[in-house]
């Protein structure tokens, strides 16, 4: 059994601290930060969904894609013709996935990483979200899919999982130093 949720709990817990997080868990986030958000994890999402689908690995694991599932959501909540921006932080990461994508175990941590937030963490964000939240609804048991996800996992993957962590962290700082103040609903 891999203790990679260990191995990584400092990077995950980071992640979760960031400013960006606690607007969107608060309920009062702006469709359009939103949008934002689900615009830059498309991208990363959609380059490491098709060279994970290449190695076959996850294929065996029944709703795991979410790229099409994002799009949707984006799609429902961007309302402007040109998209929203796309940040340095996913620049970045689609920079380093394509540096790794011949090393399936190093792709498979970053499936871990996204994929398990979204049957995690994800759940709650689903009930606070904008939109109808398609990225979070899975056809299968949530339970069964975290177990096949864990399996395919090791200890060897920590670094490479705590990469994607800190993409992830990083995201979070980039949305929140866009022009705040268009897309925080203002509260009385």
């Amino acid at each position: 059994m891999s203790n990679l949720k260990d191995l990584t709990w400092e990077h995950h817990k980071d992640a979760e601290r960031q400013d960006f997080v606690k607007v969107l868990m608060s309920g009062k986030i702006n469709p359009e930060l939103y949008a934002t958000y689900l615009w830059n994890q498309h991208m990363k999402y959609d380059l490491l969904e098709a060279l994970v689908s290449v190695t076959g690995k996850v294929n065996h694991i029944p709703d795991i894609y979410r790229k099409q599932h994002i799009w949707k959501d984006y799609q429902e909540l961007w309302t402007h013709s040109e998209p929203p921006e796309t940040v340095r932080s996913t620049l970045d990461y689609v920079a380093h996935i394509k540096t790794i994508m011949t090393d399936t175990q190093s792709l498979l941590a970053h499936m871990y990483v996204l994929h398990m937030g979204d049957l995690s963490g994800g759940q709650m964000i689903a009930r606070k979200a904008p939109g109808a939240g398609r990225m979070y609804k899975f056809d299968g048991n949530v339970n069964e899919t975290k177990e096949q996800i864990r399996a395919l996992t090791n200890d060897d993957m920590a670094d490479e999982a705590r990469k994607c962590f800190e993409f992830s962290t990083q995201l979070f700082k980039d949305l929140m130093e866009l022009d705040i103040e268009q897309y925080l609903e203002q509260t009385d």
